[in-house]
């Protein structure tokens, strides 16, 4: 790859016609944070930035059929996966990674935004096996909940434990935008023990439709250039803090 070439990084996400969140979201992230990006989507949503009707799920087959074309084509290391159907089709995407022939996708590292509720307030899932969640992390890179999710993945009743506990399987951010206390603090838990932790920046931030995805495309956009997970996801943490700083309204300007 040429200097001035920038890595390929796919999103496999829905589709939220505001472009606040999902696969629109990921894609301006990726574009500012100096990657290319790729989308096949697993959804359609049918929402705003403030309201959500419905969704269409995405069959896994034609899920499978988009990226087998850009399998092709692009190499690619990192795969972020958004709002999927269920578990179980998650499984099987990854499965159908680690098994490719004759791929330029090459042992991909997956970077898991496990989104159960969208921020208008439609619940995806309200309960998962948690057995299964751990075989998932076992074949991911990363996971990146945020407090709710964080309780309902694992089997405590807080979510620091959890993270702890799926810690065991794969790095864990967990994003701090729903704390109580130390609102926005997030946590980095790696799979080799140690833990981090980044404080938001200590200007007038504001709620923003879709920061969570902005936040783990950031992340996977900074592992893309070959930076290691601290500094991705602390760099991370500043685009998304400006982010969300950017206007008062519910969807953000993207800018490095």
């Amino acid at each position: 790859m040429s200097s001035n070439t920038r890595p390929y990084v796919l999103t496999i996400a829905g589709f939220d016609p505001s472009a606040g969140a999902g696969i629109l979201a990921d894609i301006k992230t990726f574009e500012a944070n100096k990657v290319y990006g790729l989308g096949v989507p697993s959804a359609l949503t049918f929402q705003n930035d403030i309201e959500f009707n419905q969704v269409e799920w995405i069959s896994l087959d034609k899920i499978i059929s988009q990226i087998a074309l850009l399998q092709k084509r692009f190499q690619i290391e990192y795969i972020k996966i958004g709002l999927i159907e269920n578990l179980e089709v998650l499984f099987q995407l990854i499965s159908y990674f680690k098994t490719l022939p004759e791929s330029k996708i090459q042992n991909p590292k997956f970077i898991w935004d496990p989104i159960l509720k969208a921020s208008a307030g439609y619940e995806f899932h309200k309960d998962v096996n948690k057995e299964l969640v751990q075989t998932i992390c076992k074949e991911i890179y990363l996971i990146t909940p945020n407090i709710p999710e964080a309780l309902i993945l694992g089997t405590a009743d807080d979510a620091l434990k959890n993270a702890e506990q799926l810690q065991q399987f794969c790095n864990v951010y967990l994003k701090g935008g729903h704390a109580i206390d130390n609102k926005g603090k997030d946590y980095l838990f790696t799979n080799e023990g140690k833990l981090f932790s980044f404080k938001p920046k200590t200007k007038e931030v504001f709620q923003k439709h879709g920061s969570g995805c902005v936040l783990s495309s950031a992340i996977t956009a900074n592992l893309a250039k070959g930076i290691k997970i601290h500094p991705a996801c602390l760099r991370a943490k500043e685009y998304t803090s400006n982010f969300l700083g950017s206007n008062k309204s519910l969807l953000g300007y993207h800018k490095l």
